[in-house]
């Protein structure tokens, strides 16, 4: 660890000479970026393209909570049915809350794409910042791989999903779902290499369709449903479709998987934050804003949904694999206009798919930036040319390529990838919160940030703590009580190879060569425990 107090000059401030600074390619670079950078040790090497607008734009898209959960209830109506649905979705909205609130104030103090793991070799002892800070960076990599995985995939099935609807003959295969995510995967990588200083401008684009395509859905919903749901059948009665479980109040939270699904991701921006201008005040504000700005879309369309969804078991049983897509045949009683609304839904999917991939290969290649994965010297460089982490995005593309292979297997295997990216996300969430909470219980020194709890800081993180526990212990039960190899909830056995892998890893290899970012970041002489 550098042990001694430097002072930021024009020819070290983390590898930018000031030339650099007034060129083109670093426009938006603030001063408070430069201390930032090298107080972390860190080269600027990406575009600062974002700005604060741009910045919520692309943190709405990444979130995408509406269509997300349009598109991936069908765990949360199978167990505990619409009132499961709605009040889990309350919970999981009130407990993220607090982890959006601590995450926000760790994306201030040291504004990364490195994100969790860096913010975990920051704050925990010295004596075990480098095993945790390892296995964070692995749960992190593993989840946001894990979040293309699924989007694509679901992608893929609403490709399938579009020919059902207009050729009543045609009978979904399994291997065609595949080689659709395959398709899904390269489009939105290609966009990521060939259009990547365009992305802000995509993501203006995804927030003017995601309000402007609401307002028809919920219209259409309200007024051309043919029968409504009563308020108690959607408030109040909880039901089991095919669970089993001996209790409702275990069925509704085994079914509170899916509400967990639509309201992670909010570290998604501070994986960002080496391409944001003022990085350290606009990325929190950002993670913060766009969560708020979200709430309320989600909660309209969940209610809108449940009461116009008609008969539930219908809808878990129909043919295009997404029960949301029933209920648009039965407003709209159109081929034309089912396909319309779907098509949009596609649309604004692909885009979030561009945006979480982009994340996705910023996190790994800073992980790899710091020696923590396989072919780090090759995943962790930015190609001269596209100014992106272009090996990172195609190394993404091959673990798609290679996971989505179980879904040949398995529809049921591969849904637990769904699970996977939760409880994994959730896994970097309780580390690196409990670190800053060590810190704080401990009464040792953080960094100084321009976006602070303040006071609030310690009960904010102990709740974010506990709701962590509490959706990372659940998010790997199985959906059904009768467990059979059909219904085996997989992602326990994704998360023990995977994080198996990753030991072997430590054991033989990263030990040697991964240090932890935190040897490279300038601390006061005060600062050191």
């Amino acid at each position: 660890m550098l042990n001694k107090r430097l002072e930021p000059t024009e020819c070290d401030v983390g590898g930018v000479v000031a030339a650099e600074l007034a060129s083109n390619e670093l426009k938006g670079y603030t001063e408070e970026d430069r201390k930032d950078m090298w107080r972390m040790g860190k080269k600027q090497e990406l575009r600062r393209n974002f700005r604060f607008i741009s910045t919520i734009g692309y943190a709405t898209c990444v979130y995408g909570t509406w269509e997300i959960l349009l598109t991936a209830n069908t765990q949360g109506l199978t167990a505990g049915g619409l009132a499961g649905l709605f009040w889990s979705l309350v919970w999981c909205y009130a407990g993220q809350t607090f982890i959006v609130l601590s995450l926000a104030e760790m994306a201030s103090m040291a504004p990364t794409a490195g994100g969790q793991y860096h913010w975990v070799s920051e704050f925990a002892p010295r004596s075990s910042q480098r095993l945790l800070s390892y296995f964070s960076g692995w749960l992190a990599t593993i989840s946001w791989l894990s979040i293309i995985v699924v989007d694509s995939f679901i992608v893929g099935g609403l490709v399938q999903a579009l020919i059902v609807i207009n050729d009543a003959s045609y009978t979904p295969e399994r291997w065609q779902g595949t080689l659709l995510t395959w398709v899904a995967v390269i489009a939105v990588a290609s966009f990521n290499v060939f259009f990547a200083k365009h992305l802000p401008l995509a993501e203006g684009i995804f927030c003017s369709m995601h309000f402007f395509s609401f307002v028809p859905v919920i219209v259409c919903l309200w007024v051309m449903s043919p029968t409504k749901q009563t308020a108690s059948a959607v408030f109040l009665e909880f039901t089991d479709n095919g669970a089993g479980w001996p209790s409702m109040a275990a069925t509704v939270l085994v079914g509170q998987v899916s509400s967990m699904f639509v309201v992670i991701g909010q570290d998604s921006v501070a994986h960002m934050a080496e391409e944001v201008g003022n990085a350290s005040t606009v990325v929190p504000q950002a993670m913060v804003v766009s969560f708020l700005f979200n709430m309320p879309f989600t909660f309209v369309l969940l209610i809108t949904y449940a009461f116009c969804i008609g008969n539930v078991e219908e809808a878990l049983a129909s043919t295009t694999g997404y029960p949301f897509i029933y209920v648009f045949q039965n407003a709209t009683n159109s081929v034309g206009g089912t396909t319309g609304f779907v098509t949009v839904i596609l649309i604004l999917l692909i885009m979030i798919t561009i945006s979480v991939l982009a994340s996705s290969s910023r996190q790994m290649f800073a992980f790899a930036r710091d020696n923590g994965l396989p072919f780090s010297g090759w995943i962790g460089t930015v190609n001269p040319r596209f100014h992106v982490p272009v090996n990172a995005i195609v190394a993404t593309m091959v673990f798609t390529f290679i996971v989505s292979l179980i879904n040949i297997g398995s529809t049921v295997a591969f849904n637990a990838v769904l699970s996977l990216a939760s409880n994994a996300m959730m896994g970097t969430y309780l580390i690196s919160i409990g670190c800053v909470t060590y810190r704080r219980v401990c009464n040792l020194p953080l960094p100084k940030c321009r976006w602070s709890l303040g006071r609030a800081g310690l009960p904010v993180n102990m709740i974010a703590l506990v709701y962590s526990c509490w959706c990372f212990v659940w998010s790997f039960f199985p959906n059904a009580y009768s467990v059979t190899p059909v219904n085996f909830n997989w992602a326990c056995v994704l998360f023990v190879g995977l994080m198996g892998f990753a030991s072997l890893m430590y054991i033989f290899h990263a030990r040697h060569v991964y240090e932890g970012p935190v040897v490279r970041v300038v601390q006061p002489d005060s600062a050191s425990d």
